[in-house]
């Protein structure tokens, strides 16, 4: 291979995922993927694309330059819709290729306005409601502004939806927040309404709020990191997991990260291993060197603590992994050789490496952990 690493992404678990969500989806509300961050790590134009082939057909990103890796790769009968940032150059793109975008601000609205005038094409757009969470969004004075100046030019915008985001929905603790977000949004959407405006879709909840918040569903849900095979908090799985009669999780990973041993050394007793002292043998030990190191993802915080798959065998990380590369004890491993496949993340044999616990030892959340795979690390699918 030429590559130090590389990461599998899962056909079945995906389907699999998928049909679960859908099924906790009242009939006619439309799944929206969320990939933004590289698709969690999971690389945009080969999840995207997966994601498609298993009935995909409306993808939420962050930005522009997101929008357009996946537009390159999927058909023109999916929808883009960007929900962060896109720049007032990139809005003539947007438009003239009907890649939906969020108005947070009159500004954006009244840029995306004048765009759309110039190519005599309407801007496709989603209102994004400020409701508690004070992050981005219009809020009640700005909404009613917004809705005059679309009301006054009619052919340059298309109102496609309202949107809103929770501030918490993975957490009870959030709960009355939730809720005067929700009723706040309700409240919004009225006034709109009441005002002569047209809305074809109210969208509002995430992977969390679909799985504790049912009345968020709407038209439309934006699942993100659930999609992927992963939930959204312990305590999201443990609400389900109190009404399910079934005790297995429902949800399947799809992403294994894979590499190979580079090196076998005996370091001697009493000798130190890598940079510093950090790590001293006690004992002679057979020690594999990884071609993956911080500058791939495999974060430093993991010197000493980390541990990979070689040979269906937990191997742990010794002294400081390097920018890129990282070394592992395989003493009591049986017959390890070169190029031995080293699972990094994800399952060889009965052995598993999950993403959480490689959380844990670096302090990372899942997310975090998960969109700081490098964007070079090829992505292959499997079945």
């Amino acid at each position: 291979m030429f590559y130090s690493s590389y990461i599998e992404i899962s056909r079945s678990a995906l389907a699999h995922n998928i049909a679960f969500l859908k099924a906790q989806l009242k009939p006619g509300v439309r799944f929206s993927s969320v990939i933004k961050g590289n698709a969690y790590g999971h690389g945009i134009e080969e999840f995207g694309q997966l994601a498609y082939t298993c009935g995909v057909d409306h993808f939420s990103v962050f930005s522009a330059d997101e929008a357009y890796r996946l537009q390159q790769v999927l058909p023109h009968t999916a929808t883009i819709l960007i929900m962060g940032y896109i720049d007032d150059e990139e809005l003539n793109w947007a438009i003239t290729h009907n890649i939906e975008f969020y108005v947070f601000s009159l500004d954006r609205l009244e840029q995306a306005g004048k765009a759309a005038r110039a190519l005599q094409k309407p801007a496709r757009i989603h209102l994004d409601l400020e409701t508690g969470m004070n992050r981005i969004g219009l809020n009640t004075d700005d909404l009613e502004r917004a809705a005059e100046i679309i009301l006054k030019q009619p052919d340059a915008f298309e109102v496609v939806g309202v949107s809103t985001h929770y501030a918490g929905a993975e957490s009870s603790e959030n709960d009355d927040r939730v809720k005067a977000q929700l009723q706040r949004y309700h409240m919004a959407v009225r006034m709109l309404q009441q005002k002569g405006l047209t809305i074809r879709t109210l969208h509002t909840a995430c992977s969390a709020a679909v799985m504790a918040y049912p009345e968020t569903h709407l038209d439309m849900v934006r699942v993100g990191i659930m999609q992927y095979g992963f939930w959204p908090s312990p305590e999201i799985y443990q609400r389900y997991m109190g009404i399910s009669t079934d005790r297995s999780d429902p949800l399947r990973r799809l992403i294994n990260w894979k590499s190979q041993v580079m090196s076998l050394k005996v370091v001697p007793s009493g000798e130190f291993i890598g940079y510093g002292k950090s790590f001293q043998a006690s004992t002679e030990m057979l020690i594999a060197a990884i071609p993956v190191g911080y500058a791939w993802g495999f974060s430093r915080s993991l010197s000493n603590q980390g541990q990979v798959l070689i040979r269906s065998h937990r191997a742990p990380v010794v002294g400081i992994v390097n920018m890129n590369v990282l070394m592992v004890d395989v003493t009591g491993i049986p017959d390890v050789s070169l190029k031995d496949e080293v699972v990094l993340l994800g399952k060889q044999g009965s052995e598993h490496i999950t993403v959480a616990s490689f959380a844990e030892l670096s302090t990372q959340l899942n997310y975090e952990l998960l969109t700081r795979l490098p964007l070079n690390i090829p992505r292959i699918i499997i079945d």
